[in-house]
């Protein structure tokens, strides 16, 4: 089990990491991401730093778990908002996939850790 934890935060940092910076940094996809969904920039970047600091929790829950899962259950709200959003923006189901997806992996995280 605990392999299978420790991949599966890995794998979630990998991806959260790297969007949460471009969010930061406001690389133009993102700025593009914002002004489809009427979001300001100044929100897309509290939305990166929220996800740079889950990806930080979920590998720091490798060595302390309650963090970890912490971290993975704010990724995890983050991720259902982010579905909602684009939902309701009136994109199509296929656009708020991604969201749904990492949700579930984080929710499964979670799982993961606390059956440790």
């Amino acid at each position: 089990m605990r392999t299978a934890q420790i991949v599966t935060a890995v794998v979630l940092a990998l991806v959260f990491l790297p969007l949460g910076v471009a969010k930061i940094a406001a690389v133009p996809v993102m700025r593009q991401a914002a002004a489809h969904l009427d979001r300001s920039q100044g929100l897309y970047c509290v939305v990166g730093i929220l996800e740079v600091a889950g990806a930080g929790g979920l590998l720091a829950g490798l060595v302390w778990v309650p963090l970890g899962a912490t971290a993975a259950v704010g990724l995890a709200l983050l991720m259902v908002a982010a579905a909602v959003v684009h939902l309701r923006h009136g994109d199509p189901p296929a656009r708020a996939l991604p969201a749904a997806v990492l949700a579930l992996a984080a929710v499964a995280y979670t799982g993961l850790s606390i059956a440790a």
